[in-house]
C-alpha cells in the first residue's frame, strides 16, 4: 500500500492550496480516509476525515471554515482545499487510511503517506 501526497509548497498568508493523497495498493472506497498535520517538536494533528462513500466528513475546530475534504473513489484520491492559509497553518501533511468509523485520533489510523510540506509566509 503506498499513499502519495502531493500539492504543498510555500506560499503567502493568505493564499489557497489544494493538497492531493493519491493511493495504489488498496481500493480506498472500502475505507476512511483522513489528514492530519505535524509541525517539529509537536504530535500528529488532526485536520480533517472522510467516509467512505464521501458522504460524512469531520473537521478540526480550528480549521473549519477554511478547509474542505473531498475524494474521487475512481481516481483513488483524496484531496484537501485549504483557504486563506495562515502562518501557523505551516506543518508537514500526511494523509492516512483507516477501519475506523471515526477516524479523528492518528492511532486510529493503519497507513499513512509520506506527507508534502506546507510553508506559510507572513
Amino acid at each position: 500500500v503506498q499513499l502519495q501526497a502531493s500539492g504543498g509548497g510555500l506560499v503567502q498568508a493568505g493564499d489557497s492550496l489544494r493538497l492531493s493523497c493519491a493511493a495504489s495498493g488498496l481500493f480506498i472506497r472500502n475505507y476512511r480516509m483522513g489528514w492530519f498535520r505535524q509541525s517539529p517538536g509537536k504530535e500528529r494533528e488532526f485536520v480533517a476525515t472522510i467516509s467512505r462513500d464521501g458522504g460524512g466528513t469531520r473537521y478540526s475546530e480550528a480549521l473549519k471554515g477554511r478547509i474542505t475534504i473531498s475524494r474521487d473513489n475512481a481516481k483513488r484520491t483524496v484531496y484537501l482545499q485549504m483557504n486563506n492559509l495562515k502562518p501557523e497553518d505551516t506543518a508537514v501533511y500526511y494523509c492516512g487510511v483507516t477501519s475506523s468509523v471515526v477516524g479523528t485520533q492518528a492511532t486510529q489510523y493503519t497507513y499513512w503517506g509520506q506527507g508534502t510540506q506546507v510553508t506559510v509566509s507572513s
